[in-house]
């Protein structure tokens, strides 16, 4: 229990009676502090001592209050002069003033304290004393870097940093968090995530929602989402390497879950960096293997369809092989293709030499035209039977999306093209595609040119 001298408590709630109950609650609201509190009187003798400073200093509230000042007992003789005075020097002294000095505990040990002294006025406007409020410098300094740390995440942190309330709406966020969305600092508070985000929403507040229910998780995720319109990006996916933390409130008997801080990094450039180092790996092992499949074939043409089958894997749904039959203008023969239907091995198909009805325009007769490669698509927005049309048009499989036609080159003369396809379930072919099927066709094109040198 806290102690306080009495005397004058009347006169400082006023003439009439003190209202029942008063000091002892006053004794509770000191008791509670988290901050250790004592106060002396105008005499410099200590009226008031909390359960804070007992903990701090070890000394009870019945050995403290009554004591003047804290020479002989709370700080060392050398020093009882100086910290006197600068105690109470808070009584004339406007505001608060701080102070750090050592004070001494009960078993005889040494504690530096920061303390805040201000002087306590009467109604008449006179100093009738001095309270101080002290904790640790220890202490001290872990708050205040505490603080200093959550000033500079929201303000200077290179990584986005947002704390998610209850509801998964946002209550704050930082400029960096804020330039990754695409918008001011103040538009992003107390929005749903979904207005923010696109692809990937839902896989965030999956994850918010577990850690709210369950807790801080052990590893950071990466998580793949589109930011909505009027960002810098545009819909580009962007990867972001998410850490969460559950906050609680200090101040709950039992843990009560404020929201979750969100930490996020954008490493959407290193994760594509990884996944084109994967994809040319596994390219170039689908080559070799190939090579090593078609040196065993005794059949060039089987050769050719062989090393198509390798080059599908992983990067296109069906392979369509023309042999050129005329220049002026271009014919193409059809002599190898996959089924139309789901994907399956390349095989010789029997045409009885008969040009495929190529429409002008078509790109398998300008990779011949350009000796080159040409690439197509159906265009983002076609529906299923847009896709079907164009795809009949071409003399394609109805399913084809995206088609890259590459000439077949071998001894400085063109041969034919081949043509990849691709479903909807893939995107559209790129340069690093172009490149990889060039390496592919240069292969099938030797063993074709080896196929005709060896017919009678």
């Amino acid at each position: 229990m806290s102690a306080s001298r009495q005397s004058g408590t009347t006169d400082e709630l006023g003439p009439e009676e003190p209202e029942p109950g008063g000091a002892e609650l006053l004794a509770a609201l000191l008791d509670g502090m988290d901050a250790a509190l004592c106060a002396f009187d105008a005499d410099g003798v200590v009226t008031h001592w909390n359960r804070e400073a007992e903990r701090i200093l070890g000394w009870t509230a019945a050995e403290a209050v009554g004591r003047h000042g804290f020479t002989g007992w709370a700080v060392r003789p050398a020093d009882a002069g100086e910290v006197e005075e600068r105690l109470l020097s808070a009584m004339d002294a406007p505001g608060r003033q701080v102070h750090e000095f050592a004070l001494v505990t009960k078993d005889g040990g040494r504690v530096l304290v920061r303390m805040q002294s201000a002087s306590v006025r009467g109604g008449d406007g006179k100093s009738s004393g001095v309270y101080c409020a002290f904790s640790e410098v220890h202490a001290q300094i872990d708050l205040e870097r505490s603080i200093a740390l959550s000033e500079a995440l929201f303000e200077t942190a290179s990584w986005g940093v947002v704390l998610v309330d209850a509801d998964l709406r946002p209550a704050v966020v930082n400029e960096h968090a804020a330039r990754a969305f695409g918008v001011g600092r103040s538009a992003v508070l107390g929005r749903p995530l979904a207005d923010l985000l696109g692809q990937g929403v839902e896989e965030l507040e999956s994850a918010l929602t577990h850690v709210l229910a369950e807790g801080t998780p052990p590893a950071p995720a990466e998580l793949w989402v589109t930011v909505r319109a009027g960002a810098e990006d545009g819909d580009e996916r962007r990867c972001w390497r998410s850490g969460f933390l559950r906050l609680a409130s200090p101040l709950a008997e039992e843990p009560v879950p404020l929201g979750v801080g969100w930490l996020f990094l954008d490493v959407t450039q290193a994760k594509q960096a990884e996944q084109v180092a994967a994809q040319l790996r596994f390219r170039s092992q689908q080559l070799h293997r190939a090579a090593r499949a078609t040196a065993e074939c005794e059949d060039p043409t089987e050769a050719a369809t062989v090393q198509l089958d390798f080059a599908l894997a992983g990067f296109a749904d069906h392979a369509l092989v023309d042999l050129l039959a005329g220049e002026d203008p271009v014919r193409l023969v059809r002599i190898a293709a996959t089924p139309a239907g789901p994907p399956g091995p390349c095989r010789p198909v029997a045409t009885a030499g008969i040009p495929v009805r190529y429409p002008e325009g078509h790109p398998a007769p300008q990779s011949v035209e350009r000796v080159g490669s040409v690439r197509a698509s159906a265009g983002a927005g076609a529906s299923v039977e847009q896709v079907r049309e164009w795809a009949a048009v071409r003399q394609w499989p109805d399913n084809s999306v995206h088609a890259l036609c590459v000439v077949l080159r071998s001894r400085g003369r063109t041969l034919g093209v081949v043509t990849f396809l691709r479903g909807a379930g893939r995107g559209q072919f790129d340069r690093s595609d172009a490149t990889y099927a060039e390496s592919v066709a240069a292969r099938v094109a030797t063993s074709l040119d080896l196929s005709q040198a060896l017919s009678p």
